[in-house]
């Protein structure tokens, strides 16, 4: 499930400058409940890529093996990835970029367009949402909880070796709270960059404009809920989902023919 595409990664940082980094590696959180959801979004990343990228997927059950991560599953968290997100750069050897994403996102450009937003000075990345869900549940009636910088970690773009983010140790990811996590309360307010709302396009809040092509979005997050739920297969963009979906269940077939 892991797919790589060569060696090198040119990233142009905010300032100007271009740097050779390694192949930028891209954590996708995974549940079993959302294997399609996965798939889905690997595809739509991988397709679109002009970049080499690594795609992992956060497997629970895998880190639970191997000693990462052993804390019990609480009653608020609707996916089985809520909080092993944030042993990205853990998983990365505190080295270079890496990219956390949940399963539930659909890219519908190069995620060269996102790396070339990238600024060193940061120890993290991501769009500053500000979101209260009208909804009281979520996928298929997980409860739908509210706090201060909702959905901010569901993509994130991490500088793992920023001195920072080695305070993400599997010992804390397991036993800090989801405030101090979510939060991202082991940095400061101005350690934390920004990009534009279009990388982690809300469906059901955030609108595009009329005549605005800014306001299209780069990556669509189905975060009540995406197609491949019954209840949800009607919601805003299902058809592009529904799309890439069959794109890549022919591909998959394909392969399997050929083999």
């Amino acid at each position: 499930m892991t797919m790589s595409n060569g060696n090198a990664l040119s990233v142009t940082s905010t300032n100007g400058e271009t740097k050779t980094n390694k192949t930028l590696k891209i954590f996708v959180g995974y549940d079993p409940c959302e294997d399609i959801a996965y798939e889905v979004c690997r595809h739509s990343i991988l397709k679109r890529s002009s970049i080499p990228v690594e795609i992992t997927p956060i497997i629970q059950s895998d880190l639970r093996k191997k000693g990462l991560y052993w804390r019990e599953r609480g009653q608020t968290e609707s996916t089985e990835f809520s909080f092993s997100r944030f042993l990205t750069p853990y998983l990365a050897d505190y080295d270079g970029w890496a990219m956390f994403v949940d399963c539930d996102f659909l890219y519908l450009v190069d995620i060269k367009e996102l790396t070339d937003l990238i600024d060193d000075k940061y120890a993290i990345m991501c769009v500053h949402h500000d979101y209260t869900p009208k909804e009281t549940t979520k996928m298929e009636g997980a409860v739908q909880t509210v706090y201060p910088r909702k959905n901010w970690s569901s993509m994130v773009l991490y500088n793992c070796g920023h001195p920072k983010n080695k305070v993400l140790t599997p010992e804390v990811v397991n036993t800090q709270t989801g405030a101090f996590l979510h939060r991202f309360q082991w940095l400061e307010d101005e350690e934390i960059g920004s990009v534009p709302f279009v990388w982690n396009f809300l469906e059901g809040h955030n609108k595009v404009v009329e005549n605005d092509p800014t306001t299209f979005p780069k990556a669509i997050h189905y975060t009540r809920g995406g197609p491949w739920f019954e209840a949800w297969k009607h919601c805003e963009f299902a058809d592009l989902w529904l799309n890439e979906m069959h794109e890549y269940t022919y591909e998959a077939k394909k392969k399997i023919i050929e083999i």
